[in-house]
């Protein structure tokens, strides 16, 4: 990865970034969140609506593979015996099944359980840090500031769902401690559509504020890279997450409050 830093046409100005101290960031891409029977569908959501975030998702992770880059995966979830789970947080919302219910893909939001995993087209593979995290924010209650810092990261590319939430809420954090954060348009969603449009915006109002934005073809695009999705990357990471008929994956590096 080393040579001449990488500049991206963004908003509100171009961004400009070191592929070998930046990360990307997939923020909470998890069958409860993107799937139905999930735990976003208990709570009366259209879980379609985040349906075509995965392709451009996969796109960016398959270009970072091959470069090299520093990939982190999160997901939202509570430790099996809820000792993490704010009784605020259980019944806010009124879902039809409460956090760490027994639902359709486990037992809800419960680390550990399938409905908690991430999805199958974006699965981590070895050496792909995966962050268990039991709040909105990447940086609250885990140690993604201390893997950070021992990898020399500066900046973040940042993907996943939902953009008004767990995104927003890990790109304020990431801003207040000091990172650059690039938020992919296409490559993060919302189940409510104007919401996603207003906090885009609200990233890169002032001057950025808070951080740039950018589309995947434009990212790729500054990485010299084709701007197309599926498997222009690596087939060799490719085939070791999505091949249905290949052995059990390689385990990637798990870490968590």
């Amino acid at each position: 990865m080393d040579g001449p830093p990488t500049s991206v046409d963004a908003r509100p100005y171009p961004y400009t970034f070191d592929p070998a101290t930046t990360a990307l960031l997939i923020i909470d891409m998890q069958r409860d969140f993107l799937e139905p029977e999930g735990f976003g569908e208990t709570l009366g959501n259209d879980v379609s609506l985040l349906a075509p975030v995965i392709p451009a998702v996969k796109s960016l992770l398959d270009a970072a593979r091959s470069i090299g880059m520093t990939v982190i995966h999160t997901r939202e979830g509570h430790r099996p015996d809820l000792t993490d789970l704010h009784e605020a947080k259980r019944v806010r919302g009124n879902p039809t099944l409460e956090i760490g219910d027994p639902g359709p893909k486990g037992r809800i939001l419960v680390r550990g359980e399938y409905g908690h995993d991430i999805i199958d087209e974006l699965a981590p593979i070895a050496g792909e840090a995966v962050l268990d995290k039991p709040g909105k924010g990447a940086f609250y209650a885990t140690d993604l500031g201390l893997m950070l810092a021992k990898g020399g990261i500066t900046s973040l590319i940042v993907t996943g769902v939902t953009t008004e939430v767990c995104v927003h809420t890990t790109v304020r954090e990431a801003n207040d401690r000091g990172f650059e954060c690039l938020v992919v348009e296409d490559g993060t969603g919302s189940y409510f559509p104007e919401f996603h449009a207003m906090a885009l915006k609200m990233i890169s109002a002032q001057g950025g504020i808070f951080g740039w934005t950018a589309t995947s073809a434009e990212i790729l695009s500054g990485l010299g890279l084709p701007t197309t999705t599926g498997d222009a990357f690596a087939p060799e990471a490719t085939t070791a997450t999505t091949d249905a008929d290949a052995s059990t994956p390689p385990t990637p590096i798990t870490t968590g409050a």
